[in-house]
């Protein structure tokens, strides 16, 4: 299944630069993330993100 990220990001009209900036997390990270290559994730990691493009978590990391 593939993770939501990139479909949340998308659908808030940010780029991987802009959540980078506003996260605090690398941009090798949420490539990872997006693209399925990283499967492993800290809860800090996920809540920075969420915080981030202001969903809960479980829309973004949750089936």
């Amino acid at each position: 299944m593939r993770n939501k990220l990139k479909i949340v990001r998308e659908k808030k009209d940010m780029t991987q630069k802009e959540l980078v900036e506003k996260s605090g997390v690398s941009r090798t990270v949420i490539s990872q993330l997006e693209n399925g290559t990283r499967s492993v994730v800290t809860s800090e990691t996920m809540l920075k993100i969420s915080k981030a493009l202001e969903e809960p978590l479980e829309d973004i990391f949750l089936p």
